[in-house]
C-alpha cells in the first residue's frame, strides 16, 4: 500500500487510457481523494471552471492526461488540437500556480522529429515534425513557466481501453489473413497500466521537491518496429493472420511519424528507484487483464 498524505488530487482525461489505468489502481493507495475528470465533470479549456474546481475541492496535486491525440486530424484542427494540449494546460498551470499544486503532465515522443539513432534523452533538442508534437511541445513549454512539476514523456501508449495499435491488430487478426504494417518506425511500446504504476510510485517521493520542473521519459524497456510489434500480438493472441513488413511511403497519413523515438529512461528509473519490464512481457500482461 502506499501513504499519500490525505492529498487531494486531480486526475485530468480520466477516460482514456492513462486515466482509466491509474483509476485501476487506486486501491493500493491510502489517504488520497481522488477526483478522476473528463469533460463532461471538468472543461479544462474554460479558465474560469478550472479556478473554481480547484477552490470548491481543494485541489494540492494534479495528473494531467487530457490530451487531443488525434494525430493525423491533428494537421487540419490545428486549433482544437492547442485548446486541448496548450491553451487547457495553460489553465492547469495557472490555477495550480494560484494554489500551490504540484503538477505531473503528460507528453510524447512527438516532441523529437525522429532522426536520431540512439535513444532520446530529456536534454535532447525538441524539433516536432507534425502539428500533433507542436501542439504538446507548446504544451510542455507553459509547464515549464511553473515552480514544481514534472513533465513525463511517453510512446505507443495501449491498455485495454480505448482505441490503441494493439487493440487494431487483434480486431484486424481476428477478420483478415494478412496485414501490412511498417517497419522502419522504430520505438518501445508502452503499457498505460506500468505507466500509471510508476506515477503512483513516485507522487508519495515529491513531498518535498524542490527540483523546479523536471523532464522525464517512460515507455517499457526494449526496442521494436511496428511490424515487430504487431507480429508479436498476433503470436500472443494465438491469431492465425500474417504480418507483412512495408515502408512508410507505401502507407502515407497527414502527419510525419518520428522514424525513431526509442526514450532514455535511465534518469526516471534512478532518480524514483523504478523497475520497468519489457514490452514484450507488458503486452502480456495487459493481454492476460483483457475480459
Amino acid at each position: 500500500m502506499l501513504q499519500f498524505l490525505n492529498m487531494n488530487i486531480l486526475i485530468t482525461g480520466a477516460n482514456g487510457q492513462l486515466g482509466n489505468e491509474l483509476k485501476k489502481r487506486t486501491a493500493l493507495i491510502l489517504n488520497a481523494n481522488f477526483f478522476f475528470t473528463d469533460v463532461e465533470e471538468l472543461d479544462i479549456t474554460k479558465e474560469d471552471d478550472v479556478n473554481d474546481f480547484f477552490k470548491k475541492n481543494q485541489i494540492n496535486f494534479v495528473v494531467n492526461c487530457a490530451a487531443y491525440t488525434a494525430v493525423d486530424k491533428a494537421e487540419t484542427e490545428q486549433n482544437l488540437a492547442l485548446s486541448i494540449n496548450y491553451q487547457a494546460v495553460s489553465n492547469i498551470v495557472e490555477a495550480c500556480s494560484k494554489h500551490n499544486c504540484f503538477l505531473i503532465h503528460i507528453s510524447t515522443d512527438y516532441v523529437f522529429n525522429g532522426h536520431g539513432y540512439k535513444p532520446y534523452q530529456e536534454i535532447d533538442i525538441a524539433e516536432p515534425t507534425s502539428f500533433y508534437g507542436i501542439s504538446k511541445w507548446r504544451g510542455e513549454q507553459i509547464v515549464r513557466t511553473l515552480g514544481k512539476g514534472i513533465i513525463i514523456r511517453t510512446s505507443w501508449l495501449y491498455s485495454n481501453f480505448g482505441h490503441n495499435f494493439v487493440r487494431t491488430m487483434q480486431e484486424l487478426g481476428g477478420s483478415r489473413e494478412t496485414v501490412n504494417v511498417v517497419f522502419d518506425q522504430v520505438g518501445t511500446p508502452t503499457f498505460a497500466g506500468h505507466l500509471a504504476e510508476a506515477i503512483w510510485k513516485i507522487i508519495p517521493q515529491l513531498t518535498d521537491w524542490k527540483e523546479g520542473v523536471q523532464v522525464y521519459h517512460f515507455s517499457n524497456e526494449g526496442v521494436c518496429s511496428w511490424y515487430d510489434f504487431a507480429r508479436e500480438i498476433m503470436q500472443q493472441c494465438n491469431l492465425n493472420c500474417q504480418v507483412f513488413p512495408i515502408e512508410s511511403k507505401d502507407y502515407p497519413k497527414p502527419a510525419a511519424r518520428p522514424f525513431y523515438s526509442v526514450l532514455n529512461k535511465t534518469k526516471i528509473k534512478q532518480r524514483f528507484g523504478l523497475s520497468i519490464p519489457h514490452w514484450k512481457d507488458a503486452l502480456l500482461e495487459m493481454l492476460r487483464n483483457q475480459s
